[in-house]
């Protein structure tokens, strides 16, 4: 049996999961909060923290099960900046960070369309070239100092190997640095002068090396364990279905983010005002995608905890008709630039009707998020909310498509496992939702709030 050792480090929590490679099954599952430090220099992720954690449970990993191979996945909009040393020449920008908007007129004038990037143009650091655009301006010296620069996957690949790399799927998230339809770096690596600074691009699959002689006196793992270059984690999501199912099809990988990318599906023009983008996939194909911070508007929404809904709870938001209307978090999505309204009225904080109504409104704006990317066919659900049964019953009824709900812990695990095994056809276990066996008050629930999103008085 292989056993596989899955770095998962999403935007609100760091996670190792063993994974078993002739099944895919998640063994074990360590996590800790991805803690984000104020600065100064700017808000910055306590990559430090991270590290010693991941041998930590790397030792007892391999003490408890054995671990025969390291596969990495990290959130995207993010990089790190090496200096000659190989240490880092300055913290890594939080992209949440809303220093870059400082200097946005003058980024904008630099970046290329949206023609060539397939790269909306978003808030805060979001696109990695407007990250640097600014800590370079922040930092006069950062650049001469900047000896390398890596995708963020790639950076715990070099911690453990000693080599430097980047990768499609990373560079091919909005960073601004991508051109997808020429699988080449974008006219901004030339305009902000960091040829010869970006490591080299190497696939997502490729072992990087064995691990460092040191990471193995700490951990007791093998002096030949390998360690694949990573990749980007909602492409890492993508993958096995990339691998194993017939177009067309879409993946919604939910956490912080929830994004829709869609295969196969009908011949759409994305709309960047709209949050729609092309990510790139393992393969370096481009993937017509779109998102929203759903993982983070879910907290807002729900606050300190919602009981658990009854069936009364239910028959009262689908009867009157209570639902909420986007944007919680306006500066990203479909619906972004729009405040949010709740119909008719807000219902309290703790309740099981809250909980319902911010499921079906997740739901809603990823049947949108589906429409824009010319969704068709069945509809794949990875990470938490695809133990959300009113996520899932609302899915299936506004988009009239078969929902399959995934069944493992982290939805990112599965993909970047399969770049540490063999390349044979694995298909996650799933629990599928047919419309027709879903309540018709739910299609008319949805009617209804597509309705009220189109009136003109939902947006600021």
């Amino acid at each position: 049996m292989t056993h596989i050792a899955v770095i998962d480090i999403g935007k609100t929590n760091a996670k190792l999961a063993l994974v078993d490679g002739a099944t895919l099954t998640e063994i074990a599952v360590v996590t800790r909060p991805n803690t984000v430090f104020p600065g100064p220099p700017w808000a910055h992720f306590d990559l430090d923290g991270h590290w010693q954690f991941l041998l930590g449970s790397l030792r007892d990993f391999h003490a408890s099960h054995g671990v025969d191979a390291i596969a990495i996945t990290a959130h995207g909009a993010s990089c790190v900046l090496l200096d000659a040393n190989g240490d880092l020449a300055a913290p890594m920008l939080d992209y949440e960070d809303p220093g870059p908007d400082d200097l946005a007129d003058a980024y904008n004038r630099l970046r290329p369309p949206f023609a060539e990037t397939g790269s909306a143009r978003l808030a805060g650091g979001l696109n990695v070239g407007a990250q640097l655009h600014w800590m370079f301006a922040q930092d006069p010296t950062l650049h001469r100092r900047t000896a390398q620069i890596l995708t963020y996957p790639q950076y715990w690949a070099y911690r453990l190997s000693g080599v430097a790399a980047t990768e499609r799927t990373s560079l091919g998230c909005h960073t601004d640095l991508w051109n997808p339809k020429k699988n080449s770096f974008s006219t901004l690596v030339s305009t902000l002068e960091l040829e010869g600074k970006i490591a080299p691009v190497r696939l997502a699959s490729d072992v990087l090396g064995p691990i460092l002689p040191q990471i193995a006196d700490k951990t007791g793992l093998p002096f030949d364990t390998p360690v694949t270059c990573g990749i980007h984690d909602s492409n890492a999501s993508l993958l096995p279905h990339l691998m194993s199912r017939q177009t067309p099809f879409s993946v919604v990988s939910t956490g912080t983010w929830i994004i829709a990318m869609t295969i196969g599906g009908t011949s759409v023009n994305l709309d960047p005002d709209r949050d729609t983008l092309f990510n790139v996939n393992a393969f370096g194909d481009p993937v017509p995608s779109a998102r929203f911070m759903g993982g983070r508007e879910f907290e807002i929404i729900i606050g300190d905890g919602c009981a658990a809904p009854m069936p009364a709870d239910t028959h009262a938001v689908l009867d009157q008709h209570i639902m909420l209307l986007p944007a919680i978090v306006p500066l990203t999505g479909p619906f972004n630039g729009r405040a949010h309204r709740w119909l008719p009225t807000e219902p309290a904080n703790g309740s099981g009707r809250r909980s319902i109504i911010a499921a079906y409104y997740l739901a809603l704006v990823t049947s949108e998020c589906l429409t824009l990317t010319g969704h068709r066919g069945e509809i794949v659900v990875e990470g938490p909310f695809a133990n959300n049964r009113d996520y899932l019953n609302m899915l299936a009824a506004s988009s009239n498509c078969p929902i399959l709900a995934t069944n493992t812990a982290t939805g990112t695990s599965q993909g970047a496992a399969l770049l540490a095994t063999d390349p044979v056809q694995h298909e996650p276990e799933s629990a599928r939702i047919h419309p027709s066996e879903i309540d018709p008050q739910l299609r008319l629930y949805a009617d209804r709030w597509i309705r009220e999103v189109a009136d003109p008085s939902s947006s600021t």
